[in-house]
This record gives C-alpha cells, structure tokens and sequence, in this order.
C-alpha cells in the first residue's frame, strides 16, 4: 500500500519514544504485513467493491480489508475496532492511517465491508485464494488428508428481541454434554498441516456428512476419528485410491482385556491426526472464534473461511518469511 509523506501526528507515533520497545504485536504485524499476499487477495475483492462516482469515493480496498483482517486477529467487533484503530498507533500503522490527514474508518464502513463479503461469499474467495498462493510457494497438496470438526457455541438464551433462539443453530450432544450452535468441518493436508477445504453446518449434523466435502480427490490415507469410522465407501467415492485411516473404536467389558493391537494403531494415527488441533487452536484460540458473533450460518461462514485463510497463512509464516528475505 503506498504510504503518503509522513505528518507530525504520524512521526510522533513512530519517532519520539525514545524507549520505545517492539512488542509482540508489533512483532505479528510486521511479519503479517510482510506475508501477506495482499495484491491477489484484493483482487479477489475488487470486481465487487465499490468504485469512484460522483458521491463519496470510498475507502482504500487494501486499507479496508487490512482492518478487516484487524478484527480477526484481535476479535474486535465494528466499533471496538474503530476505538482500538484511535487508540493503538501499531494498529494505525498497520492499516496505514495518518490521523494527521484523516480519520479512522466509522464503525459502519466496517459493518458496510464485512456485509459485501458476506453477500458475495468472498470470504470463501479468499480462504481458496489464500490456498492457492501458498500452494504456488511450493505448499503442495499430498496425498493425506485429515478430517475433524469443532463446535463453535452460538447463545442458546432467549432473552432477545424476537424471544427466540438462533433457527439456524442447532444442538448437539458430545460426550455427556449438550452444546449449541454450529460444526465447522476442515480438511487439512496430513504433511503441512495447512486447511485445504471446509463446511459448516448445524451443530446436529453428523460430521461424516461433511466428509466427502473435505477431500480434494488425489488422497492415498484419510485420517479422522471415530465419528468418520465405517465410511470407506463414503471415502473410495470420491477419493478412489484413498485407505481408510480412520480410529477404531476400542471397547472394554469387564469380563474382556481391550484390544492392545486397536490401540496401538489408534495411537500411531492420532500422531498424525493430530496436526488438526494445530488449525483449530489458531482459529478458536488465537483468534478468539470459539464462539459465534453473528446470527445465522451464511455470516458466520464468511467469518470462519476467512479466520482460516489467515490461520493458513499464519501457520506458513516461517516457510513463507523465508522466502521474502532480502
């Protein structure tokens, strides 16, 4: 994004602090703002964002999806994130805002951008974009994949205005509790450990459903847990030359010692199932999405493909910061 001549506002931020530490903020923003491929995910963006007329000209793509990206990272909503935008200069300089020359986008920009993507579906764009840059930097496809889905919890109150519950989100039982809300489903490459596809659902829909949906075709091993077992069919229809890798179910009576065999290859595959875990602690931990912001599942969909575009790109920064090196 090019940046116009610094003003005094700017150049106190940046310059006179004299024991002024980098922070571990600085320290994301900077290497994300270095990563980021943000040319092809703003022309993702661009065929659809509005374009100057005779009224108001917009504000810079770039600048609006950096904000965007802002709020992922940090979980703000629209107007904590405008007051964060005021309040932080590492903030301002990521997005590049001067408050010497302008304000900070008003809370309704953000809701006005965050409605574009979610009625185009870009969210979707983006996180198949993202997919496609890194696999241009030499993060291939293999040939395993790794199916899992997470609960993302919606409010199961009915004090509201319509007295109702989400009609979209469902509830679920898992273990011996109940949850409510929604699934999101993941296919990740066994290798990398990098999201290729996704889908969400209803929390009450059963995570093999999803199954034929998270894989990309050219798969030899698919890795799940017990919820995925028994679908070899479900599997060989759409991955042909793909083995079933998923966990048995190991029970014990009693009257009977368990199957050590069971689950001594039970163990060998979690080591490898395991690298999903690493997807869903970016998106639920680090970037705050164990629970849902929006109603309905169409807004939360945008949210969470995007959260695993940057959870993508995220968890390549090393591979990645290695390859723009001066």
């Amino acid at each position: 994004m090019k940046m116009k001549q610094q003003t005094l506002s700017m150049a106190q931020d940046q310059g006179f602090e004299q024991y002024r530490k980098p922070t571990r903020r600085d320290e994301f923003l900077q290497t994300m703002n270095r990563i980021m491929p943000w040319a092809a995910l703003c022309a993702v963006i661009e065929p659809y964002y509005p374009k100057k007329g005779n009224g108001r000209p917009p504000i810079g793509l770039e600048r609006m999806l950096r904000i965007h990206f802002l709020q992922h990272w940090f979980n703000l909503a629209d107007l904590a994130c405008e007051e964060a935008l005021y309040d932080s200069a590492s903030l301002r300089r990521f997005a590049g805002i001067d408050l010497g020359r302008e304000p900070v986008p008003d809370a309704t920009s953000l809701l006005r951008f965050r409605h574009l993507l979610e009625q185009h579906q870009l969210g979707e764009k983006l996180f198949a974009e993202a997919g496609r840059v890194l696999q241009d930097s030499g993060m291939t496809l293999k040939t395993g994949t790794i199916v899992d889905a997470a609960i993302i919890a919606a409010p199961s109150s009915t004090k509201n205005a319509g007295g109702k519950r989400d009609p979209e989100m469902h509830q679920t039982r898992k273990g011996r509790q109940w949850f409510f809300g929604m699934k999101l489903h993941i296919g990740v490459d066994s290798r990398s450990g990098l999201a290729h596809s996704a889908m969400v659902t209803a929390a009450n829909v059963h995570d093999k459903h999803a199954l034929v949906h998270l894989l990309h075709g050219r798969e030899k091993r698919v890795y799940g847990d017990n919820a995925y077992r028994g679908q070899k069919a479900l599997i060989h229809s759409r991955a042909p030359q793909a083995k079933d890798f998923t966990n048995e179910r190991v029970r014990r009576r009693k009257d009977e010692p368990a199957d050590e065999r069971k689950r001594s290859k039970n163990r060998n595959k979690s080591k490898v199932r395991a690298r999903v875990e690493h997807v869903f602690a970016v998106v639920k931990r680090l970037w705050g999405f164990g629970k849902v912001r929006y109603r309905g599942l169409a807004k939360n969909a945008c949210r969470a493909f995007t959260a695993l575009a940057l959870a993508n790109i995220y968890l390549a920064r090393h591979r990645l910061t290695a390859q723009v090196r001066p």
